[in-house]
C-alpha cells in the first residue's frame, strides 16, 4: 500500500503524545479491494486516518476518568487517540474499527508512545460478535454522521455492555444524536449532556456536546 503520513506533537491532559495519522484527506490505497468490499468508498477511505476534533475531546475527557476496575471499548476509533490516552492511565481497553487500516496504525501509534499493543477488533456494528463481549464502559467521537447509524450503534451497545454501563459519545451535532438517545433510553440509560462550547483542538475547531448514558439496574426499560 502506499499513502503519505505525517507526524503530530499534541498534549493532551497535560501530558504529550505523538500521533502517525494520513496526510490529508486526498490518500487512497486499496489494492486488493478489502475496504471497497467493506463498503468503504475512495473518499470514506481516508477519514479513519485523520485527526479530528471530536476525538480530540473523547481524548480529553480519557485523561479524566478513573478506569479501575473497568473494562473499556472505543467505537469507531480511527486512529485510536482516546485509546491511547486511556491506556496510558491504566485502562483495560479495546479500540475497534471497520477500516481494514485502522488495527496498524494503532498498533503503530502504541508504540510511539512507549505503550503496550492495544487490543483492536475489527467489526460492523450491524454484525454480532460474541467473542468482543462485554464493557463497562464504551467511548466513541463523531460516530453518527448517516442516518443508518442511531440504530446500528445502539444494538451494537446494547450487545456489547454490560447491565451496569456507561456510554461516552462525543458528537458535533449532526443532528441524529435525538433518535440515539431515544433508542439508548429503550434500552435502560439514563442521558446527560455537558455542552461544549466552540473552541480549538488539534483536529481543528470543535463545537457540540459530551453525551454520557448510564444505566445501572438489571432490566431494561420497556420502550416508549
Amino acid at each position: 500500500m502506499t499513502y503519505a503520513v505525517k507526524f503530530e506533537d499534541l498534549q493532551i491532559g497535560g501530558a504529550p503524545y505523538r500521533l502517525r495519522s494520513l496526510l490529508d484527506n486526498q490518500q487512497f490505497s486499496d489494492p486488493e479491494g478489502i475496504a471497497e468490499g467493506l463498503g468503504i468508498s475512495s473518499a470514506m477511505w481516508p477519514l479513519f486516518g485523520l485527526l479530528w476534533p471530536a476525538g480530540c475531546v473523547l481524548a480529553e475527557r480519557m485523561s479524566r476518568i478513573d478506569f479501575r476496575g473497568r473494562r473499556v471499548l472505543e467505537v469507531g476509533c480511527g486512529l485510536g487517540l482516546a485509546s491511547l490516552v486511556a491506556a496510558a492511565c491504566g485502562a483495560d481497553v479495546t479500540a475497534s474499527d471497520v477500516h481494514p487500516l485502522a488495527g496498524a496504525f494503532l498498533r503503530e501509534n502504541a508504540a510511539l508512545n512507549h505503550l503496550a499493543p492495544i487490543r483492536f477488533h475489527r467489526g460492523d456494528w450491524k454484525l454480532s460478535d460474541a467473542a468482543l463481549g462485554q464493557f463497562d464502559l464504551i467511548v466513541g467521537s463523531d460516530l453518527l454522521y448517516d442516518r443508518t447509524m442511531p440504530g446500528a450503534l445502539a444494538g451494537f451497545i446494547e450487545r456489547h455492555a454490560e447491565r451496569h454501563a456507561e456510554v461516552i459519545v462525543v458528537d458535533p451535532g449532526r443532528g441524529l444524536q435525538a433518535p440515539f438517545g431515544k433508542l439508548m433510553g429503550g434500552n435502560g440509560f439514563d442521558h446527560a449532556r455537558v455542552t461544549v462550547a466552540l473552541h480549538a483542538t488539534a483536529g481543528g475547531s470543535f463545537k457540540g456536546g459530551i453525551h454520557t448514558y448510564k444505566r445501572d439496574s438489571d432490566e431494561p426499560e420497556a420502550p416508549v
